[in-house]
């Protein structure tokens, strides 16, 4: 599991005044909570960005005077116009007390129906799942060596460890290979040519009836 280590200061004053005056020094106001207790700090916003400017869900390891967290991510707030981070929110993980969160997903194998012309959509791209923090992941996977043109893998189908629950609709498609247009046409004249050869066959028929 791919851990982002940060370092904090720990802030004793609480309030609007104290969260200007932090942002004003170039640092950014962060709270951690869900364990024995909450706690606030600050942060140079440079230890966030493999956090937060990345797709992939990684952990953090906060350190404030030598004790360490395990944290995940569970809120960033940005600057309307400047889009600077101005608050995080952090939630503490305890062993054997599940969380949920928002894992990205992937693919194994090659699809028949991608080796046959076709277009892998991915309409997903997260998957919420309600785990204890010992079984998380970097990101779950699918196995498509049997998705052809036309068809899905759904949220069912995604490869999940023990202990993990999903929280989406079992149903709902993750990802699916489309037919492409060219070979959708073909598809179609296919189809025109056998309809007028079978009429033109029943015509001498219908002709050898009425005679």
């Amino acid at each position: 599991m791919e851990t982002v280590a940060i370092n904090g200061t720990i802030r004793s004053e609480i309030g609007k005044k104290p969260l200007k005056a932090l942002r004003k020094q170039g640092v950014v106001p962060c709270v951690i909570y869900g364990g024995d207790k909450t706690i606030h700090f600050s942060s140079n916003p440079k230890s966030f960005k493999t956090l937060i400017f990345t797709p992939e869900f990684k952990l953090a390891e906060i350190t404030i005077d030598g004790t360490s967290y395990k944290c995940i991510l569970k809120d960033a707030q940005y600057h309307p116009v400047t889009d600077e981070i101005v608050h995080m929110d952090f939630l503490e993980l305890v062993p054997g007390k599940k969380v949920k969160v928002n894992i990205p997903v992937g693919f194994r194998g090659v699809s028949p129906g991608v080796k046959a012309g076709g277009k892998l959509m991915q309409k997903i791209r997260t998957v919420k799942i309600k785990t204890a923090p010992e079984n998380l992941v970097n990101k779950l996977f699918l196995d498509i060596s049997e998705v052809t043109l036309g068809t899905s893998v759904r949220i069912r189908d995604v490869e999940l460890k023990e202990g993990m629950e999903i929280m989406n609709p079992m149903a709902a498609p993750v990802a699916s290979v489309e037919v492409p247009r060219v070979l959708r046409s073909l598809e179609d004249e296919e189809a025109e040519a056998a309809a007028a050869e079978e009429a033109g066959a029943e015509a001498p028929a219908e002709a050898e009836a009425e005679a």
